[in-house]
């Protein structure tokens, strides 16, 4: 067996006792590893316990049949992709068809050509790894909400509608900060900083959509809707300095300056999805809201708070935070005065 073709992870999902032995005792001479179902009840467990690389999957079974199991897996966006063979004793167009519709990757009439079974077996084996890489891929320069959008509905520029609580983020004086130190250095600051934000940010539902320099722009409600998305916007503000605190401290017995970081959060109707063009793009969101909050976080350093909010997002949170009115403040360009609010712990 080649490189291409290393051994996988079988499921056998079959009623009849005497075909999981035979098709278990083919796949094993092939060297993969073969687990079995009598039916596809027990599957769909097996399947959201362990990982598995291919089904062999019978259509005619009690309790739950092949095509109940093709349209369960094709509404779990974690199993989804799995490659499904279909083995069944019938060659009927219209049930071929059917299991081809359904996402079955290919379809082997009973008894099975052992020939055959090894390089349908082989090829799904192969389609299942380059969707394993994509994924990967995806995930490396995607946020996993975002990843899992492309995967599931594909690429398309263009955006929607939705109503979402924006982030900024940035560092306080970094210019001067990285003048006194050598480029090594910054860049390892900034990659220690963005680590500690990140887990923040996307453990509480958000997606980090832009990086420039020490900012840093994030997204609390889209691509995946969440109903509390003021209150996650903001406990991952809150965390982020926490975070910050501890890092500070580390800093400090090493001999290192201290980082100061303002965050400015508003809350409103945006426009999210892909802007950019077919070659290159980004998921992001447009609107007035997100020019409020970037004006937001600059206001930080004048009010010598490090978390502002704006009434929107004071009004959606839960009870429990604790907010203090700073008042009205008047941002150029904007004909309207902001109601500002800082959040402490």
């Amino acid at each position: 067996m080649n490189a291409t073709h290393e051994p996988g992870r079988m499921l056998i999902v079959d009623d009849n006792r005497v075909n999981r032995l035979l098709l278990t005792h083919a796949l094993e001479q092939n060297g993969h590893r073969v687990s079995t179902a009598e039916n596809g009840k027990i599957a769909m467990e097996m399947l959201r316990e362990k990982s598995y690389d291919v089904i062999l999957l019978d259509i005619d079974m009690p309790v739950m049949n092949g095509f109940e199991v093709l349209e369960a897996l094709l509404s779990d966006n974690e199993l989804r992709d799995l490659p499904v063979v279909m083995t069944s004793a019938s060659d009927e167009l219209d049930r071929v068809v059917k299991c081809i519709e359904m996402g079955a990757e290919d379809y082997l009439v009973k008894p099975l050509n052992p020939i055959l079974l090894r390089a349908r077996v082989n090829a799904s084996l192969e389609k299942k790894r380059l969707r394993d890489q994509q994924r990967k891929l995806f995930r490396t320069f995607a946020t996993p909400e975002v990843a899992e959008q492309l995967l599931r509905e594909g690429f398309s520029l263009g955006g929607k509608y939705v109503t979402a609580s924006v982030m900024f983020a940035d560092i306080r004086s970094f210019t001067s900060l990285s003048e006194k130190q050598e480029p090594t250095e910054t860049i390892e600051l900034l990659n220690n900083y963005f680590a500690l934000m990140f887990d923040a940010i996307t453990g509480h539902h958000g997606t980090v959509n832009q990086m420039e320099g020490d900012g840093m722009m994030a997204i609390f409600g889209a691509p995946v809707f969440h109903e509390r998305h003021h209150d996650h916007a903001v406990r991952a503000a809150l965390e982020m300095i926490d975070l910050l605190n501890v890092f500070n401290e580390q800093r400090a017995v090493q001999g290192r300056g201290q980082i100061r970081i303002g965050i400015g959060i508003a809350t409103g109707r945006v426009i999210a999805g892909y802007t950019g063009t077919q070659h290159r793009a980004t998921y992001t969101c447009v609107g007035d809201t997100v020019n409020i909050a970037a004006r937001i976080e600059k206001h930080t350093k004048a009010a010598q708070q490090p978390i502002l909010i704006d009434r929107a997002t004071r009004d959606g949170l839960s009870e429990g935070f604790k907010t203090e009115d700073l008042g009205d403040v008047m941002f150029a360009g904007k004909e309207q005065a902001i109601n500002i609010f800082s959040v402490s712990a």
